[in-house]
């Protein structure tokens, strides 16, 4: 479904990917761990357009789509949750869905998506007129993860969705987000907190200086002593 092969970026001369490999098939939650800094995040930033990438090549669906521009990416069905959220906080829950549905021409879709975000965060149904500038922590979560919705993706990237988020919030948000892997759209995660991504996904890579440094079955993973080591505290 999405194939990196060999991606290479760099911010003004300084290498940040060094050859990125790494593949998510139909269906699959594949996370993606590593160190602040190692490179998680402009993973996410260059398939979805954002950093220009230096060499290597970026597949969908066996289409090439190395370079393309953001907005076309996402019509091609791959939508970008942004680390720290990152909605408009001027806007109510309902104008930052509607923001989320921009690149969609069909009005009755729209209105389908928007109907199946607010049935699967009914906080944000209860506050749809609210400033999303005056949520929780958590609620500005679940709006972002709806956001994404609202391009109706084949493929949602998450970026540190539960970063500064209580314990008992990260447990709802991951369980929304097999909830929304259970009903056919694949996830490509990054996040820091190791145990959960790994818990929560079928395979995972390890990233490192910009290199994938190891990858396999999230169960072996969770069970590498380096893993547990280095990215768990155990």
């Amino acid at each position: 479904m999405l194939d990196l092969n060999d991606v290479r970026v760099s911010y003004d001369n300084v290498p940040a990917l060094r050859g990125v490999s790494l593949t998510v098939d139909e269906g699959e939650i594949v996370s993606l761990i590593g160190a602040n800094g190692a490179g998680k995040s402009t993973t996410l930033r260059a398939v979805q357009g954002m950093m220009k990438i230096k060499s290597g090549e970026v597949l969908w669906k066996g289409q090439k789509i190395t370079g393309a521009p953001s907005h076309k990416v996402v019509r091609l069905g791959i939508a970008h949750c942004p680390e720290g959220r990152q909605v408009f906080p001027d806007m109510t829950i309902a104008e930052n869905l509607n923001m989320g549905g921009m690149v969609l021409d069909d009005a009755q879709r729209k209105r389908q998506l928007t109907e199946y975000v607010y049935e699967r965060f009914p906080r944000l149904a209860e506050r749809r007129r609210q400033m999303a500038g005056s949520l929780s922590g958590g609620e500005q979560q679940m709006l972002a993860i709806g956001r994404a919705l609202m391009a109706d993706p084949k493929l949602l990237m998450l970026d540190e969705p539960s970063m500064g988020l209580a314990p008992i919030l990260v447990e709802g948000i991951f369980e929304m987000i097999r909830t929304i892997n259970q009903e056919g759209i694949s996830i490509l995660l990054v996040e820091q907190n190791a145990y959960m991504a790994l818990e929560n996904s079928s395979r995972a890579y390890v990233i490192e200086n910009g290199k994938i440094g190891a990858s396999g079955l999230s169960s072996d993973l969770l069970n590498d002593e380096y893993v547990r080591e280095a990215y768990m505290g155990l």
